[in-house]
């Protein structure tokens, strides 16, 4: 049984803890590291940096057409991570970014259960016919999520992800939207509609 969590609108307050979580060693180990100029590497903005802007540009920023930032919350109301949907609308597809921030919950399927719900958000809500990951190879735990979700290898990147210096390469999996019905059936115990 997975727990119950869901995507919500990210606020100040979010980003503040994506900056404790990122600031922490065994968090952005497993993340994509420290960049050169000291700050946690981030995709798609600086959490660091989006803190010190103002409310219009943290507004334009969170509500893009192109990248949806959710914060994940558990079913008691706490926030525990950040999802992300790069979408490329004439290709009717996303690159997906989840990071689950409170390590107490790690290997406890919170991850698992955030990666169906901005699944679920890409297919049902947005209508994307594919969805794709860019996984690096030292984040085992996140390609057997992958795997178990259906996700399948379509790609091997070499030393593309520089992580406190050194390079590693990565799998780009990706999922299409009638693979995931029936996976997401079979997980959750219901039939594929």
């Amino acid at each position: 049984m997975f727990p119950e969590v869901q995507l919500m609108a990210t606020t100040r307050e979010d980003v503040e803890r994506l900056v404790e979580w990122l600031d922490d060693a065994e968090v952005n180990s497993m993340w994509y590291g420290m960049g050169e100029d000291g700050f946690p590497i981030h995709i798609g903005y600086s959490p660091h940096q989006i803190l010190q802007a103002s409310d219009d540009e943290l507004k334009q920023l969170l509500e893009h057409e192109d990248r949806k930032i959710y914060s994940v919350y558990t079913s008691e109301g706490e926030h525990i991570g950040e999802g992300q949907l790069v979408v490329e609308w004439p290709l009717l597809e996303a690159q997906l970014f989840l990071l689950v921030g409170r390590k107490d919950l790690w290997h406890q399927h919170y991850g698992t259960m955030a990666l169906i719900r901005l699944l679920d958000e890409a297919y049902d809500h947005h209508g994307l016919h594919r969805v794709w990951v860019d996984v690096p190879e030292y984040n085992e735990h996140a390609l057997q999520m992958c795997r178990q979700l259906g996700f399948v290898l379509e790609g091997h990147f070499r030393k593309a992800h520089r992580k406190d210096g050194e390079w590693y390469d990565s799998s780009a999996m990706g999922l299409l939207v009638d693979e995931y019905a029936r996976r997401r059936a079979r997980l959750m115990g219901s039939p594929a509609e």
